[in-house]
């Protein structure tokens, strides 16, 4: 039986991001201003990054987010024609923030217009999540497990249950939330904008300003997430 291969993470990602550029890990610790121990942390697969890191990261590199979480697949710079890509969680690349665990599917796939991400909702109250959040584009959100309460800054809360879907502007102010009684629950969202650019960057900047609220030193390696 063929083994099953394990999905990319973070810190593979980077360090083949690295090798690829001919980088040295202090190199890149100077070109996206994250600590050299952090950095190596990471691509050891001991630390993620929050959010904010991930939005200076790809910043300072000037990447996109679709770019830093693509998998070399060694067809840079070649027209596609027909493209494809199979989905599988357990090959996700997995980011934490405070409210969410983010899996970003199809990774492989540069230069996306739709964003396909599975994602478990934590937060149980609008006190718990902070600020409603806003991103470019529009999304579409389908309860996988569970049952979730969607916020929204011109609507009344909404309860969804599992098969049940909400598709919003992502312009609009917006939390998702788990229901009473339910712990943790999990949806299927895709984003789509015209600006995949634009799409990727505000993706990024999703909690800044919560992570700098709850981040008693923003600066310090306090604010990266443990995988585990």
């Amino acid at each position: 039986m063929q083994k099953k291969r394990a999905g990319p993470t973070l810190g593979a990602l980077l360090r083949r991001l690295r090798h690829r550029e001919g980088w040295t890990l202090k190199e890149m610790s100077a070109k996206s201003g994250i600590p050299f121990s952090t950095l190596s942390k990471i691509e050891h697969d001991r630390l993620t990054l929050s959010f904010d890191k991930l939005q200076q990261l790809s910043h300072r590199l000037g990447l996109r987010m679709s770019e830093l979480f693509a998998e070399d697949t060694g067809e840079h710079g070649q027209a596609v024609t027909a493209r494809r890509s199979l989905g599988d969680v357990d090959k996700a690349v997995r980011v934490t923030t405070p409210n969410y665990d983010y899996y970003y599917l199809c990774t492989e796939l540069r230069r996306k217009r739709m964003i396909p991400v599975i994602t478990k909702i934590r937060a149980a109250s609008r006190e718990e999540f902070g600020e409603l959040v806003r991103h470019a584009g529009e999304e579409f959100i389908y309860v996988l497990k569970g049952r979730i309460v969607v916020h929204t800054e011109f609507y009344d809360p909404v309860t969804l249950n599992e098969r049940q879907s909400i598709y919003i502007d992502s312009g609009m102010g917006h939390a998702y939330l788990t229901a009473a009684g339910c712990h943790e629950a999990e949806v299927l969202g895709v984003m789509s904008s015209a600006d995949d650019d634009q799409l990727m960057q505000s993706l990024l900047t999703l909690h800044e300003e919560q992570s700098q609220k709850t981040s008693a030193a923003p600066n310090d390696t306090a604010d990266v997430a443990r995988r585990r």
